[in-house]
């Protein structure tokens, strides 16, 4: 039970905090391209305006909670049972981008979320 409580929070913190970063990342306006002379300049841009988002903060502070959350569940359960476990990530990630971005995620993506719930189903009815 311990196991699953902590697997849940490396999945939504993560994915949680990966979204409150691409949001921060949109609003800043991170996805103009980089050219080699203005890149540094850009960079310093990038860095100056995430430092005062709340949402990158937020963001970051979600992702060292699901890596921290990580070392913990790694501590007692195999490798072989967590990285496919948080293959679930990718369900969230395509639900909250979903919900909470306003991304449109194409048939296509969803066939891929579904394909990777099965794989996870699969690898937890041969773990027991």
């Amino acid at each position: 039970m311990r196991t699953a409580f902590f697997l849940s929070i490396v999945i939504v913190a993560g994915t949680g905090g990966e979204m409150l970063v691409a949001h921060a990342m949109k609003q800043i306006g991170g996805s103009q391209s980089f050219t080699r002379p203005a890149s540094l300049h850009l960079i310093a841009h990038l860095v100056g305006h995430g430092v005062r988002h709340g949402a990158m903060w937020l963001g970051l502070a979600l992702q060292a909670l699901a890596f921290f959350a990580l070392l913990v569940v790694l501590s007692w359960a195999d490798v072989s049972f967590v990285v496919p476990a948080t293959a679930l990530n990718y369900v969230v990630g395509a639900a909250g981008s979903a919900l909470f971005l306003r991304e449109r995620v194409s048939r296509m993506r969803w066939a891929g979320v579904l394909l990777v719930c099965l794989g996870v189903g699969v690898m937890f009815a041969s773990a027991h």
